[in-house]
């Protein structure tokens, strides 16, 4: 596996498998790389005959006091992964490359309405630079598929829809939640829970699980959503939000729907963590 900084270098081997004849899929990740990102480079190889990852801490997606700094940068572990995995090609720009001109003169992407909830009113300003990164690597690898886990469920229907809108060429895949044993949805920042608070962090999962037992049942969403908020208190969570939405466009769920998804945010502890769940509503 090739590793480079070089936006040049990107293109010129991007293009030559191109003129090859070959495909490409890219797999963004912001690096601390665990069994989630490997799965989506293993999904990308069914999908390509090439695979390039990328490992960018993006700065304009943090908020003034979220954990920017404090975020694991794990390069040579990621780096060993990654190749074990078959990615050929690594890009690992610095903010410098990436914004030359510093974020408040770059030049932004905003996806209005999927943008402005959920994440979007805990976290102003997040979809803005998830949008703008996710494009500008676009424009820079031009693959052919690109790969994104499903746990960021509201990230994926963002970058669904700017691909949509701004015409862009290239098939988006989501790939399923990547679970620990205990159901807790692999994450990075996971690695700031103590063992104890990620035995407490697995109700999470759970209780989607039942919330999504009782809406099929019949029962009244705002009632479930009650709670779901309850349970998630009493085993140590602060929620931040827990919202029913229908899963093609996250719009408030109305009667005859029948395809919904939960998503879900909540703090443990420091950590603030997200999860959501697909189904159908009989």
């Amino acid at each position: 596996m090739y590793t480079t900084q070089d936006i040049a270098a990107i293109r010129t081997q991007v293009r030559q498998w191109k003129h090859a004849g070959e495909t490409v899929a890219f797999v963004p990740t912001m690096g601390n790389l665990h069994q989630g990102h490997i799965t989506l480079v293993t999904e990308a190889l069914k999908r390509a005959d090439h695979v390039v990852v990328s490992i960018f801490v993006n700065p304009m997606q943090f908020g003034q006091n979220e954990d920017l700094d404090a975020y694991p940068r794990t390069l040579a572990a990621d780096q060993a992964a990654l190749e074990a995995a078959g990615a050929e090609l690594l890009f690992t720009p610095t903010p410098a490359i990436i914004y030359p001109k510093g974020m408040d003169k770059q030049t932004f992407v905003e996806v209005p309405g999927l943008s402005e909830e959920l994440c979007g009113a805990s976290r102003p300003g997040h979809f803005r630079g998830v949008a703008t990164i996710v494009c500008k690597l676009f424009n820079i690898v031009q693959p052919d598929v690109a790969l994104f886990g499903k746990k960021d469920f509201q990230q994926l229907m963002v970058i669904k829809a700017m691909v949509e809108d701004l015409s862009l060429p290239i098939e988006i895949v989501g790939v399923d939640t990547i679970r620990e044993s205990s159901g807790l949805a692999m994450s990075s920042r996971n690695g700031y829970l103590s063992e104890a608070q990620k035995q407490q962090a697995a109700q999470l999962k759970r209780t989607l699980d039942e919330m999504a037992e009782a809406i099929a049942k019949g029962q009244a969403i705002p009632n479930v959503v009650q709670h779901a908020q309850e349970q998630l208190h009493q085993a140590g969570f602060k929620p931040d939000y827990l919202s029913v939405r229908n899963a093609a466009d996250l719009r408030e769920v109305q009667d005859d729907d029948k395809q919904l998804v939960i998503l879900a945010a909540a703090f443990m502890g420091s950590t603030r963590l997200i999860d959501n769940l697909s189904f159908e509503r009989a």
